[in-house]
């Protein structure tokens, strides 16, 4: 039987050095007039003198948290109601590009926005146009579908096309004042976009490229551009293999690894690249097959498990966490069962059950 696949990818991708400079002819391009910024505090004083001097910026929320809550999206929305804007500019992690992509869709949408959240009303046809601007390599928002949210301590993922950003701008240069820690984390998040869409079970040809490429681009710029973060050559390779991890996983989407990192996240508060990268290498040793040995050998390494042992290096080098003993208040019962009850783990080439991932974490003693 041939092979039978459909890809899509919608975003139009501005990548460079300098291509933010370039933000006010990119939203001319799209047909844009009105836009507002939504970023962390980080890039709050970039952002309100851009209001200041640029026409094409109409307004500024700077409240974006590390995980987006609800709250602060409803504000994004009140304020592109308020400044009657026609686009919104996510920039910075993923936290900003997920608030920009949820507040799109309830600046003209009737009905109460928990009733969103809840899934218990579907998302509104009608939104604002996203301009996605990445300031760390990992997430991949940028190319995505999906925005993480929280309200209160509940954590959900939403999978919809109309989250798609209508573009991306991705300047390595954004990324050149993020901290050494920062960017392992993001960096192995990228890592294990590339992995599990490479082995999910929903994996195609073109994205299966992507991962590959993305995999040897990390392994080659990731280690560099933490002991660096000037070295602009090193971080333009991390945004080029975040860039290509998020288009990895887009259709394919990510397996197990990403399913442990909730709980992780949740009841631990481990950040999300460290929390994905805390089972990566182990999944590598149980995945581990003739594709991944090929994708092992692609990206420079002799196989599997020297692809293992560098994720391992990555993870000391950025002081992660990487033990069981590390996870304050551990209750492993709990976490095992949270893992699998994640619909992501179903994507996992190998099947897990409640033995065998309890072993994976008793393993990491």
């Amino acid at each position: 039987m041939g092979i039978e696949f459909v890809y899509s990818q919608p975003v139009k991708i501005f990548f460079g050095q300098g291509q933010f400079a370039r933000i006010a002819e990119v939203i001319s391009q799209l047909g844009l007039h009105r836009c507002i910024i939504v970023c962390g505090r980080h890039f709050s004083s970039r952002a309100k003198l851009m209001e200041e001097r640029m026409s094409e910026i109409c307004g500024v929320f700077d409240g974006v948290r590390e995980n987006p809550q609800l709250s602060g999206i409803i504000e994004t929305a009140a304020l592109a109601r308020l400044k009657e804007a026609d686009g919104i500019i996510g920039v910075g992690g993923g936290s900003a590009i997920d608030t920009a992509k949820f507040a799109s869709m309830l600046v003209r949408a009737p009905g109460e926005t928990l009733s969103y959240f809840k899934g218990d009303i579907p998302f509104p046809a009608e939104h604002l146009p996203v301009i996605a601007v990445p300031t760390t390599a990992g997430t991949g928002s940028e190319v995505t579908q999906v925005s993480v949210v929280s309200h209160g301590k509940e954590k959900k993922t939403f999978n919809t096309p109309a989250f798609m950003p209508l573009a991306a701008v991705v300047d390595p240069e954004l990324s050149a004042s993020v901290p050494g820690r920062t960017t392992i984390n993001t960096g192995l998040d990228a890592m294990a976009h590339a992995l599990e869409g490479y082995w999910s079970r929903n994996h195609q040809p073109i994205s299966d490229i992507m991962a590959i490429e993305a995999v040897r681009l990390a392994l080659e710029n990731l280690e560099r551009a933490y002991l660096d973060g000037s070295d602009m050559q090193a971080r333009s390779g991390m945004a080029l293999a975040a860039l290509m991890g998020g288009l990895a996983f887009a259709l394919p989407k990510t397996a197990a690894c990403h399913a442990c990192s909730y709980p992780l996240s949740e009841d631990y508060g481990l950040p999300h690249g460290e929390a994905c990268a805390f089972t990566l290498d182990s999944f590598v040793r149980i995945n581990a097959d003739e594709r991944l040995e090929e994708l092992s050998r692609r990206a420079g390494l002799s196989g599997c498990e020297e692809l293992a042992l560098r994720i391992a290096e990555l993870k000391r080098l950025g002081g992660l966490r990487d033990k069981l003993e590390q996870l304050e208040g551990l209750d492993l019962d709990k976490l095992v069962s949270d893992c699998l009850a994640h619909p992501l783990m179903k994507n996992n080439p190998v099947a897990m059950d409640r033995d065998s991932l309890r072993e994976l974490f008793e393993n990491l003693k």
